[in-house]
């Protein structure tokens, strides 16, 4: 058992440094990440027009005052 432990110790610590230095950081993306979030970000935006006029006319219709049920039954 002890044995077992220590190579899964040993196992661990030398992956660690081996991970930290993979260098993937270096790389920034090129030209289509920004024309990526940018396009996300333009979803985003134009979807939030339509749900911000809907959230109006339900706010007001909450506040509206309400038609008489005798007028339009029948």
């Amino acid at each position: 058992m002890k044995a077992i432990a220590n190579a899964l110790i040993v196992t661990i610590a030398s992956a660690s440094s081996a991970l930290a230095a993979s260098g993937a950081a270096a790389d920034e993306g090129g030209f289509l990440a920004p024309l990526f979030l940018a396009f996300g970000a333009a979803i985003i935006a134009f979807q939030a027009i339509p749900a911000v006029m809907l959230l109006g006319s339900m706010v007001k219709g909450f506040f509206s005052k309400k038609a008489e049920a005798g007028a339009n039954a029948r």
